[in-house]
């Protein structure tokens, strides 16, 4: 989850959304800010620790947070043994168009809501529930998505950027080669992984500074994307078959 550039009329509610939760992250708390179109450069999210086991850097999470798959989250509760890059990709472009409605809610947001892993962040964060998610930031939503529903290994599963590339940095799979399926996570004012704004997927190296992407909550909705490779903070990579 990344912060957004939105018009008068929404910001009044996500602005209002992100001040309620604020007080869950002064407490160490991961907090909830609002979406983010991933072709600006939207200001940087609040410097807030993801909840975990053990302390963590500002704003990133321990191996064992919200994005670890597993018992601790219900990440890929009943997926498939595991999945391809090409299987993830493939599935990425066929959401490609799905856009989110006019309050920024979208599908996968729903789908988060509903996931075990969004009930049990929702009570990290001091929510009552799940739905604390509707209308919000949705591009890691997406990426989670992909994984659940191809049964992808080592995925992870996050609604928040900066905890998601955190946890694949301390499970020993972030670097800086981009890989068709990867999850790329993007900072476009620089600042490694605590400046990360937005997240999407790998499709394609060009081999010339710029790789093809899928990414959600692209001005709203799913879309491919050429990027230049600097404004890429890193790549997390799934344990793909």
């Amino acid at each position: 989850m990344t912060a957004r550039t939105f018009d008068t009329k929404r910001m009044g509610t996500r602005v209002a959304a992100g001040a309620i939760l604020s007080l869950a992250g002064a407490f160490g708390f991961a907090s909830l800010v609002p979406s983010a179109h991933a072709d600006t450069h939207p200001a940087k999210p609040a410097n807030v620790a993801a909840v975990t086991d053990v302390k963590a850097d500002a704003k990133g999470a321990k191996a064992d947070s919200v994005s670890n798959t597993g018992a601790k989250t219900g990440a890929n509760t009943g997926a498939k043994a595991g999945a391809t890059a090409q299987d993830v990709i493939n599935l990425a472009r066929t959401q490609v168009g799905t856009h989110e409605d006019a309050s920024g809610n979208s599908k996968f947001n729903n789908w988060y809501i509903d996931s075990p892993l969004g009930e049990q962040n929702a009570h990290r964060i001091g929510a009552k529930s799940a739905s604390v998610y509707k209308g919000q930031s949705w591009c890691d939503m997406f990426v989670s998505w992909l994984g659940q529903n191809t049964g992808t290994k080592g995925m992870g599963a996050d609604a928040y950027t900066v905890s998601h590339a955190q946890w694949f940095k301390k499970t020993g799979h972030f670097g800086q080669t981009p890989k068709p399926g990867a999850v790329v996570f993007f900072a476009w004012n620089g600042g490694g992984i605590k400046g990360i704004d937005h997240v999407g997927i790998v499709v394609k190296d060009n081999h010339d500074g710029t790789i093809n992407t899928i990414e959600g909550n692209t001005s709203d909705a799913v879309k491919q994307k050429v990027r230049d490779t600097s404004t890429v903070a890193g790549y997390g990579y799934p344990e793909y078959r």
